[in-house]
C-alpha cells in the first residue's frame, strides 16, 4: 500500500484540523486571548423550518388510530404542494420530523396545527428555524492582505 504510514496520516490530519480551528473566530480567540473578541457572526436568513412532532398524551390512545387516515391524506397534500420538503419518523416511535419549505415559524405552526392531529391536540411540534451554514463564509472570504513593511 502506498502513501504515508498511518501515524503520519494521523499527524497530518490533526495538523489540518488545528489549522482549520485556528482559522475560525473562536480559534483565533483561543490562540490570542489578549486580542479583541471576534465580531458577532453575520446573521443568516431563515430558509426552512425543522418541525419535530411528538405525540401528546391525548394521541397515545386508540383515538389516534381513527384520526390517522385523515392525517396522512392532509400531510401528503402538504408534501405535494411543496410545503414539506422532507419527512421522517422518529426512531423511538414517538413522533415525526419534517423539514418545511418556509422561512416563517408562524407559517409552519399554522400549517401543522391545521392538520387533524394538531386540531385534536394529539401532536405538538417544536419548530426550529434553519438557515445556511454560516461558517462556510470562511471558505469564500479573501485572505487578509499582508501587512505593509
Amino acid at each position: 500500500m502506498g502513501g504515508y504510514p498511518v501515524r503520519d496520516r494521523k499527524v497530518r490530519a490533526a495538523l489540518a484540523m488545528a489549522a482549520l480551528i485556528a482559522a475560525t473566530p473562536a480559534g483565533r480567540a483561543v490562540a490570542a486571548p489578549d486580542a479583541a473578541p471576534p465580531a458577532p457572526p453575520t446573521s443568516v436568513p431563515t430558509t426552512k423550518v425543522l418541525a419535530i412532532g411528538h405525540v401528546t398524551p391525548l394521541g397515545a390512545s386508540d383515538a389516534r388510530r381513527a384520526v390517522m387516515p385523515a392525517e396522512v391524506r392532509e400531510t401528503v397534500k402538504l408534501y405535494l404542494a411543496g410545503k414539506i420538503d422532507q419527512w421522517y419518523v422518529l426512531q423511538d416511535g414517538t413522533g415525526v420530523a419534517f423539514i418545511l419549505n418556509t422561512d416563517s415559524v408562524d407559517v409552519a405552526r399554522a400549517e401543522l396545527e391545521a392538520l387533524p392531529l394538531g386540531q385534536a391536540k394529539m401532536m405538538r411540534f417544536e419548530l426550529i428555524p434553519l438557515g445556511p451554514l454560516n461558517p462556510l463564509r470562511l471558505l469564500i472570504k479573501p485572505p487578509d492582505a499582508p501587512a505593509a513593511p
